[in-house]
């Protein structure tokens, strides 16, 4: 479904034949902009809303071009588009960058990966069975065993 300010809009698309994920467009009135300062976030709507098949998610990703050149990037990586959701697809970013950075009418601000989901029943039990990593985490397989130091 399009919302009113994506009139005039392409759909999201795939920018070249082997792209996982689909270009999603700033919806913003003609002539708009958005300065999106140093530090600053914004909500940017595309203008479009999406019926997900069940057993199916989008992730809404950052494009890697907007992260390396200006330090924007989607704050809420990846968000999650559930398929009972109706509302408009909107991408939060965040610039990190060194500068402002403009957002005009049907600019690329993020990509929309559409995957599988498993759904997990899940079960208590009293003990987990165990594994070499035990409950090492955040950064511990990067450490020698048992040394505490990083490899």
């Amino acid at each position: 479904m399009r919302f009113p300010h994506g009139e005039g809009l392409p759909l999201p698309a795939y920018h070249t034949g082997g792209a996982a994920g689909l270009d999603l467009l700033a919806a913003l009135p003609a002539g708009a902009k958005i300065i999106l300062k140093t530090g600053g976030r914004q909500a940017v709507g595309t203008g479009i809303a999406l019926a997900l098949p069940a057993g199916f998610e989008g992730q809404v990703r950052p494009r890697s071009g907007l992260a390396r050149d200006y330090g924007v990037t989607v704050l809420n990586a990846p968000g999650t588009i559930d398929p009972d959701y109706r509302g408009e697809v909107v991408v939060l970013l965040i610039n990190h960058g060194d500068a402002p950075f403009e957002i005009i009418r049907g600019a690329r601000i993020a990509q929309l990966v559409v995957a599988p989901v498993a759904r997990a029943a899940l079960a208590e039990v009293r003990e987990l069975e165990p594994t070499g990593r035990a409950a090492c985490g955040f950064g511990s397989t990067g450490m020698a065993a048992g040394a505490g130091e990083p490899l």
